[in-house]
């Protein structure tokens, strides 16, 4: 089985990610856009997964990559292979299906609690509990893709998850998040920080790193569902 992700910023790792894939053994490869990749040959991944990142979607021009990138997620999905992304992953894979992806009302950052709900959703049965405090770094928002399902949400953006044709998730937030990676996305994320109703200092996050073993057994739960929709090249 080989899981390949996409990377966007040094500072926005898998995380968890690499984790489960040792437990698992499964190879793992990466596309790191910011460091003048080669291209990969989508026939050789089972599972694509997206990371998270600073830039919008729409910055092809600062990021020409991105054009590259959305070509390569939307072949993904067309060749019927299982697919996650996380924040900016799942606004591209939003983009890709015709979605809107624009800024949101408010900034969300910090540790606050999803509203799931998953009944009628095979793949994600017994892998999301109805409601539990997760990582949050994110300015844009999604509109959900026609065909898609939103299956989580907060009350300050209602649009926090969606599974398409039962294969494709895409999460605002991150439940791939490590001390390690929590610390590196504060450090480069300081001027975020600025005060707002949904943008908690980073003391607080740094405090309640107690939520991160949940956050993580519940993205290996997604994973294994995702993992066993795969077809091995």
């Amino acid at each position: 089985m080989t899981i390949h992700y996409f990377q966007h910023v040094p500072f926005e790792d898998p995380g968890c990610i690499i984790d489960w894939a040792t437990q698992k053994q499964y190879q793992l490869k990466a596309t790191h856009w910011y460091d003048q990749p080669t291209v990969p040959d989508i026939s050789g991944i089972d599972l694509l997964i997206i990371m998270g990142g600073p830039m919008s979607v729409h910055d092809q021009a600062k990021y020409p990559w991105l054009s590259i990138e959305k070509e390569l997620i939307a072949a993904t999905i067309r060749a019927g292979k299982p697919a996650l992304g996380i924040c900016l992953g799942a606004q591209l894979i939003a983009d890709v299906l015709g979605a809107a992806v624009r800024p949101h009302t408010h900034k969300e950052i910090g540790w606050f609690p999803v509203s799931f709900s998953t009944i009628g959703l095979p793949t994600l049965k017994q892998v999301f509990p109805e409601a539990q405090n997760v990582f949050h770094w994110h300015g844009d928002t999604f509109a959900i893709p026609d065909k898609a399902v939103l299956f989580a949400s907060t009350p300050i953006c209602s649009n926090q998850a969606f599974i398409y044709q039962d294969r494709v998730v895409g999460l605002q937030f991150h439940l791939e998040v490590t001390s390690i990676t929590l610390e590196k996305m504060i450090s480069h994320g300081l001027d975020d920080l600025t005060p707002a109703p949904y943008i908690q200092y980073a003391s607080e996050m740094l405090e309640q790193q107690a939520l991160i073993p949940a956050c993580n057994a519940t993205m290996f739960r997604l994973l294994d569902q995702l993992a066993a929709l795969a077809q091995p090249a």
